[in-house]
C-alpha cells in the first residue's frame, strides 16, 4: 500500500450503516431508475404477507429480487420455479442486511402472454380438482318454466337471448340479473349473482335453467368469465347452468365448468328453450296416436266381452256352482278313503315294532356290556404296567450316564479352559501394549524432530500482525504504521511498518 493511497482513508471511521448508505446511494446514481432483465425464476415464494420473493437466473448468475402485494396482485399467472420471465423495476440496497436487491414492479412471461399463461395454469389446476368432470354435469330440463340469465343488460347478447326465446317459447318467464361482465369487480359481480339467484330461486317460484354469458370481445374483454372466483361459483351452482360467452371460436373456463357451453348467447337460447311449432306438431302427432290407441283398446274390449257372454259362467251361473258342489263332495269322499287306508298300515308297522322290541329284554344288554367293560380293563392294566416297566428303564440309563459325567468334572474342566484363555489373553494385552508404546515414541520423536521451535532455534523467525495474529508472508500482508511481531527462538520482537515495499525498514518499540 503506498502513501498516496493511504491519504484518501477518512479521520473517523465508519459505521456499518453508514457504508451501507453509501453503497445504496452510489447504486441509486449509478444506474437508472427501471430496468428491464430477462431471466428464470427460482426459488419463489409467496408467505402469508402477499410480498413476492424470489430469484432471476441465467447460466452464469443469479439476483435476488422482491415483489411487493400491491404489484404482485395485479398479476394474472402464477409464478412457478423454471418460468423464463421480464422483469421491470429498480436495483436498491436492503439495508438490514447490506445486500442490493432487484424491486420488481412487473413481471410477464416470456414467450407466452400473461393472460394466455393465466388461462393455462387456472385450467389445469382446476381440472385436477374434479371442475371439468363430465359425470357431474346435469341435463337441462326439457320444458323450462323459468330461466335466469346474468348478463349486461345493455348489451347485444340479452336482445338476443330474449329475442329468441320469445320466438322459440313465449310461455317461459325470463329473470335477468344485470351484471358488468368486463373490467374491474365484474368477475365478483358475475359470482355474486349466480350464488343470489342459487338462494332465493325457491322465493323467485323456482329456477330451473340459468344462463351465464355476453357478448363477443378480445381475450382481455372476456377475462372475467377465466377467473377463479366465477368457475367456483358455477361449480357450487345448485341450477344447471349454460354458459354463453363470446362466438364460437371463444372458450373461457366459465365453458369448461358450466353444465352446458354454448356458441353464442342466441345458441343457449335455443338450447334452453324448445321451438313451440316443433311442440304442436309433437301434440297433433300425440293426439292421433292417442285416438288410434282408445279405438284399438275399445275394440279389444268389445271382443272380450262378447267372448264372456259365451261362457257358461255367465249363461248357468247357478248349475256351475252345483257342479263345482260336486266334485268338492266326490273328492272329500276320496280323501277320507286315502287317510284311513294310511292310519291302517301305520298301525300294522308300529305293531312289528312292539313285538322287535318284547325280544330286547334288558338283562342281556347289560351283560354285554359288562364283559366289553372288562375286556377294556384288562388292556388298560397290561399297557400301564408296560408304561411303568419301560420308564423304569429309561431312568436307569440315564442315573448310569449321570455317574460317569457329573457335574464337578465339567466344572473343573471349564474352570481349566477358562484359566488357560485367561493366560494367553494377558500376554497377548501385554504385546499390544508394548507395541503401542513404541508407536507413541516414535510419533513423539517425529513430532519434536518437524516442530517450528527446532527451525527457529536454527535461525529462523515468524513474523505475525498484531492485530488478528494473520502470518506476514510478504509486504502485501502489512500496511504502513501497523504493528507487527516476530517471534524468535529466544522471545517475540515487536515492530511498526516502516515501509511496506522494502522490508529492512522496520523501527523496534
Amino acid at each position: 500500500m503506498s502513501t498516496r493511497d493511504a491519504g484518501f482513508l477518512p479521520a473517523v471511521p465508519l459505521t456499518v450503516s453508514q457504508v451501507t448508505r453509501l453503497v445504496r446511494d452510489a447504486l441509486r446514481s449509478a444506474l437508472p431508475e427501471r430496468l428491464l432483465v430477462a431471466g428464470e425464476l427460482a426459488n419463489v415464494s409467496r408467505p402469508s404477507s402477499g410480498h413476492l420473493y424470489f430469484t432471476l437466473k441465467d447460466a452464469e448468475s443469479e439476483l435476488r429480487c422482491v415483489m411487493w402485494r400491491s404489484d404482485a396482485a395485479s398479476m394474472r399467472f402464477r409464478p412457478e420455479d423454471g418460468l423464463a420471465v421480464l422483469a421491470t423495476g429498480a436495483i436498491d440496497v436492503y439495508e438490514p442486511r447490506g445486500q442490493y436487491q432487484f424491486y420488481v414492479r412487473r413481471l410477464e412471461p416470456r414467450g407466452v402472454g400473461a393472460l394466455e399463461l393465466a388461462f393455462r395454469q387456472l385450467k389445469e389446476r382446476l381440472a385436477r380438482e374434479g371442475l371439468f368432470d363430465v359425470a357431474r354435469k346435469r341435463p337441462l330440463p326439457a320444458f323450462p318454466r323459468r330461466i335466469a340469465v346474468v348478463t349486461s343488460p345493455t348489451g347485444a347478447a340479452i336482445r338476443d337471448i330474449l329475442q329468441t326465446i320469445r320466438r322459440r317459447y313465449p310461455a317461459v318467464h325470463v329473470l335477468v340479473h344485470p351484471v358488468r361482465v368486463q373490467g374491474d369487480g365484474a368477475a365478483a359481480e358475475i359470482a355474486s349473482a349466480i350464488a343470489a339467484i342459487n338462494a332465493q330461486a325457491e322465493r323467485l317460484g323456482g329456477i330451473d335453467v340459468m344462463i351465464v354469458g355476453r357478448g363477443g370481445g378480445s381475450l382481455e374483454d372476456l377475462w372475467a368469465f377465466n377467473e377463479e372466483i366465477v368457475a367456483r361459483a358455477i361449480y357450487a351452482s345448485r341450477i344447471p347452468i349454460v354458459s354463453a360467452v363470446g362466438h364460437e371460436v371463444d372458450f373461457t373456463i366459465a365453458d369448461f365448468v358450466a353444465d352446458v357451453r354454448a356458441a353464442t348467447p342466441t345458441a343457449a337460447a335455443e338450447l334452453v328453450v324448445p321451438l313451440l311449432s316443433d311442440l304442436l306438431a309433437g301434440l297433433d302427432d300425440r293426439r292421433a296416436r292417442l285416438a288410434r290407441t282408445v279405438r284399438s283398446l275399445l275394440a279389444l274390449a268389445t271382443s272380450r266381452l262378447a267372448t264372456a257372454a259365451r261362457n257358461e259362467w255367465f249363461r248357468d251361473p247357478r248349475g256351475c256352482i252345483l257342479r263345482r258342489e260336486q266334485q268338492v263332495d266326490e273328492a272329500g269322499s276320496r280323501l277320507r278313503l286315502v287317510t284311513m287306508r294310511r292310519i291302517s298300515r301305520q298301525r300294522d308297522v308300529l305293531h312289528c315294532l312292539e313285538r322287535a322290541m318284547s325280544r330286547l329284554r334288558p338283562e342281556v344288554v347289560v351283560a354285554h356290556r359288562r364283559e366289553r367293560l372288562a375286556r377294556i380293563e384288562h388292556r388298560l392294566r397290561w399297557a400301564q404296567g408296560r408304561a411303568n416297566l419301560l420308564a423304569e428303564r429309561r431312568l436307569s440309563a440315564l442315573r448310569t450316564r449321570w455317574g460317569v459325567a457329573g457335574p464337578q468334572r465339567i466344572v473343573d474342566r471349564d474352570r481349566l479352559i477358562i484359566a488357560n484363555s485367561a493366560s494367553r489373553l494377558r500376554a497377548a494385552a501385554a504385546a499390544m501394549l508394548a507395541r503401542g508404546s513404541e508407536c507413541v515414541g516414535q510419533l513423539r520423536a517425529r513430532l519434536v524432530a518437524g516442530s517450528h521451535e527446532r527451525v527457529l532455534r536454527r535461525g529462523f523467525s515468524i513474523t505475525r500482525r498484531e492485530r488478528g495474529g494473520r502470518l506476514v508472508r510478504g509486504p502485501r500482508d502489512v500496511r504502513i504504521d501497523e504493528r507487527i511481531v516476530t517471534q524468535t527462538a529466544e522471545g517475540e520482537i515487536r515492530s511498526r511498518v516502516v515501509d511496506a515495499a522494502q522490508g529492512d525498514l522496520f523501527e523496534a518499540d
